[in-house]
């Protein structure tokens, strides 16, 4: 018997490392996280990834996903298409410790990032994780388990209770603040039917579906930087959300970080649905 149940109420997904997020009902379980998820990465011409911690407008660039290709939009430009056909040039790209080779999607794409980002100086492209990339996320926390992802911040999924965006939007409106939603935190799966930050204390995730099992490890609380101080609607900087979670939520057993949500890898579902309304059961950890 499970310990508890609940149910999926949100899914998002982030084609484009660090972009807008786009709200899905179903999704399809890949190894490396929901299909689509962090596939896409914006370097700059030393191939360094880029983030909103660098260029907070970065979150007004909205991916659309097709059968056959992401188009990018963003103010004042003309979408842009990048079909799932295109195999552009290998190009190395560094994202956090790893180091490892990203495909190219071309020049037009890479005017249009200028464009838009318009930083002197830098020049941008557009990279889609490789077909012969690997990257494995740390063995520190994940253990036996050799688990990918594509270019997250290092796991394949990020999981939320709703009760934990209530309780930290309780905090922020006795303070005078206005309420947040969660794309502020960038998770994949929302759960409800859990207490506050219960995600926390949990092991396992088990979904079953017509298909078979979904299982899902949960393994590292994550650790937040400031990018959920950044408005996904305005671009703007509201300090008064990390200052709000300092407040209560430094965990001790990550040297004090503060942390919001938990990171999860598969270890069971490759191919499977999973859809919004689906109801799951879960483990503490031992």
């Amino acid at each position: 018997m499970a310990d508890c149940t609940g149910i999926i109420t949100q899914m998002f997904i982030y084609p484009v490392k660090s972009c807008a997020g786009i709200e899905v009902s179903e999704s399809i379980i890949r190894p490396t996280g929901l299909s689509h998820d962090r596939e896409w990465m914006i370097v700059d011409q030393e191939g360094q990834f880029l983030t909103q911690r660098q260029i907070p407008h970065m979150v007004w660039i909205t991916p659309r996903l097709t059968d056959d290709a992401l188009y990018l939009s963003a103010p004042e430009q003309e979408e842009i298409k990048v079909p799932f056909s295109r195999t552009g040039k290998p190009l190395r790209v560094t994202v956090w410790r790893d180091t490892l080779l990203g495909d190219d999607m071309g020049d037009e794409v890479s005017a249009w990032l200028n464009k838009f980002l318009a930083v002197p100086g830098k020049n941008y492209r557009l990279i889609r994780f490789s077909p012969l990339a690997s990257r494995i996320s740390a063995r520190e926390w994940t253990g036996e388990s050799e688990a990918p992802n594509m270019f997250s911040d290092g796991f394949a999924l990020l999981v939320v209770t709703q009760r934990a965006l209530d309780v930290f939007n309780e905090r922020l409106v006795e303070n005078g603040h206005e309420a947040v939603d969660m794309m502020r935190f960038r998770p994949n799966l929302v759960l409800e039917g859990l207490d506050a930050h219960e995600e926390d204390a949990l092991s396992q995730i088990l979904l079953h579906t017509a298909a078979g099992p979904i299982e899902l490890t949960l393994v590292k609380p994550c650790g937040r930087c400031p990018i959920p101080n950044i408005d996904p609607y305005t671009a703007t900087r509201s300090p008064e959300v990390m200052e709000t979670l300092e407040g209560y939520r430094r965990l001790s057993r990550m040297n004090d970080a503060v942390c919001f949500g938990m990171n999860a890898i598969i270890r069971a579902g490759e191919g499977r649905a999973i859809q919004v309304g689906q109801p799951f059961e879960a483990n503490f950890a031992v």
